[in-house]
Formats: C-alpha cells, structure tokens, sequence
C-alpha cells in the first residue's frame, strides 16, 4: 500500500467523512449535558479524566488534519475548562472534514487516517460514556443505526432525531 497517494477516491474521502459525522454525533451524545465536575472525574488513580480524554481526542483531530496535509506533527494539550474542550472538540473534527471536502490530496490514505486519529478517537469517545455511566451520569442507548447522520454534519445538535431506548 502507498502510504502517500496522490489522490484518494471520493468514496474513501465520503466514508471517513461519514465516519466523522457519526463520531460527532456519539461524542455530542457523551459530552453534552455532563454534570458540573464531570471533566474531573477519575475511574482511579492511573486513568485519564474526562477532561483529558476529550483534550486528546482534539490532540488527535488536529494530528488528523497534519497527516491529511501530509504533515507528521503532535502536540500534548493541557485540558482546557470543559466548555471550551467541547469547542475545541467540533472545531477539529470540522477543520478535517472541511480538508477532506476539498479536491485537495490527501498526504497519507484514507485508511491510514482511519486506522490511527480517527480509530483512536473513537475508541475514546467509549470511554467518555463508559466514565458518564460510572459517574452516574449515564447517557440514554440509543438504536445509531437510525439515526439520521449526514456527512458534514458535525455540530452539538447534527441531528434532531433520536431512537433512544426507554
């Protein structure tokens, strides 16, 4: 496999665009309404908060967006108050997929950046709602397959419609 293509097929680029938006929306689901202190909770002594999972979780969409540019470059971020992580959050999965909109070549393949940032956060995102849970704060199931994710729909509120369970 080339791991720097000159040019990925659309379809590449529309799934993990695709995968993007519904990243987004799970994330929305495990950050939105977090009880005030929930960034700071600790499942135990070595593990990360949830503050800093979602700090990571930008860390590796701004990664994302290197390697798309054909950059390797990282940077360990200090969580930001939780408000501003969850902006920061949309602000770097939007930044990706508006390079991945573009006609522009992708530095590395599309499945290599599914493999790594995208893989990894979504991975991350699991753990904030296994942490909403043990917190007690849990997020309500819902059937994903029904839910009406569009590519390039990212925001807090990408979908008005849910199919949680009861």
């Amino acid at each position: 496999m080339n791991d720097m293509p000159n040019e990925t097929p659309d379809t590449d680029r529309r799934m993990l665009r695709h995968t993007l938006a519904t990243l987004a929306y799970r994330c929305g689901k495990a950050i939105s309404n977090a009880p005030a202190g929930f960034d700071q909770y600790r499942a135990g002594d070595k593990t990360r908060t949830p503050g800093e999972i979602l700090a990571h979780i930008g860390d590796l969409f701004d990664w994302a967006l290197c390697l798309a540019k054909g950059e390797h470059k990282w940077n360990d971020s200090n969580p930001l108050p939780w408000e501003q992580e969850v902006a920061r959050f949309y602000g770097a999965v939007q930044a990706f997929d508006d390079y991945l909109a573009t006609e522009s070549p992708l530095g590395f393949s599309a499945e290599r950046l599914f493999q790594g940032p995208v893989a990894d956060a979504l991975t991350h995102v699991g753990q904030i709602a296994m942490l909403r849970r043990m917190a007690g704060a849990p997020i309500r199931g819902e059937n994903y397959f029904k839910a009406e994710i569009a590519v390039g729909t990212l925001g807090a509120t990408s979908s008005a419609k849910r199919v949680e369970f009861d």
